[in-house]
């Protein structure tokens, strides 16, 4: 559901010293090379918890990364414009409006997780220069061991805490910046606010995108304030979730775009109702409606986003 890669991690059960997670061996079959009857899943404790990598029995070279049972991410090495998860497909169709077709972009992920979406933007954005930030080095690491990048992708990955990374980013460095980030299947609180979306404009380009993956459910509260805040900073907005998490009926994730310019709209609105799991998009007065005059989010009141409740991971 996500990434994790900022302070305050929460332990989950397996990083405690749960039996089950001390008696799991890397083992071989993971790589490229494997066949697709050969292939077991492999797991390493990281910073995070237990990260673990599941082989998809349907795609001889498709991978599910979880942590702590907890799914993150899914890659593709065969096809990385694959996008398994919603929210990451919506994410993707961002990248693909950002700029006109195969044109290059500058991009800052805030999470790494599997890199499945810097995987997707080399793949679709030949010669685009991506810069990965992620406090969680040793899942760094096993990510690279198990699911290597493409060596003539352009993509460096910097361990630091996500906001930290951000600010040493010169004015105007990206042309799109990402921000997946989750601790203890939660955004830490101090990428919630105002002033972190502050310097998230201040490294975007005049005309520049960002795009969040926010988790919330009933009753909303955390992402109503999410919208408040992003509104504070940029003066053009759009959000997209399932229409269940719409109407408050399921813990979920939801989708944030904003700019300073005006945004694609109509083509992202298009391409979220076509999805296996079709979405809605809100924006303009409907978008302005939702917040309910729900307050801005400040450093100083800033909290992290609500804990989801175990149900959520029992079918990824």
């Amino acid at each position: 559901m996500a990434r994790r890669g900022t302070p305050g991690r929460a332990k989950g059960k397996a990083a405690g010293g749960d039996a089950k997670a001390e008696g799991r061996q890397e083992r071989p079959g993971s790589g490229r090379g494997a066949g697709r009857g050969e292939r077991e899943a492999v797991s390493r404790s990281v910073d995070g918890g237990v990260a673990e990598l599941v082989p998809d029995r349907e795609r001889p070279h498709g991978w599910t990364l979880l942590i702590d049972n907890a799914p993150q991410s899914h890659v593709d090495l065969d096809d990385p414009t694959h996008l398994s998860f919603a929210y990451q497909r919506r994410l993707g169709h961002i990248i693909d409006l950002a700029a006109p077709p195969l044109q290059p972009l500058r991009v800052l992920h805030l999470g790494g997780g599997a890199f499945t979406l810097a995987r997707y933007t080399a793949a679709t954005r030949p010669r685009s220069t991506q810069q990965i930030v992620e406090l969680d080095a040793p899942l760094v690491q096993f990510v690279r061991d198990h699911l290597p990048l493409d060596p003539q992708a352009r993509v460096r990955v910097r361990a630091a805490d996500a906001r930290e990374g951000l600010g040493r980013f010169p004015d105007g460095w990206a042309d799109l910046v990402i921000a997946d980030v989750f601790s203890g299947a939660r955004t830490p609180a101090h990428l919630t606010s105002a002033e972190f979306l502050g310097e998230v404009r201040r490294v975007l380009k005049p005309g520049g995108h960002y795009a969040a993956n926010l988790a919330d459910g009933p009753p909303l509260a955390h992402l109503r304030g999410q919208v408040a805040t992003a509104a504070a900073v940029f003066p053009e907005l759009a959000l997209a979730a399932d229409p269940v998490v719409w109407r408050g009926r399921r813990f979920g994730n939801a989708v944030l775009l904003a700019s300073d310019l005006p945004l694609p709209v109509a083509e992202f609105t298009r391409r979220v109702a076509s999805d296996p799991h079709p979405g809605r998009v809100e924006h303009g007065r409907a978008l302005t409606d939702f917040t309910g005059g729900a307050a801005v989010v400040t450093d100083a009141a800033a909290k992290p986003s609500p804990a989801p409740p175990p149900s959520v991971f029992e079918n990824p």
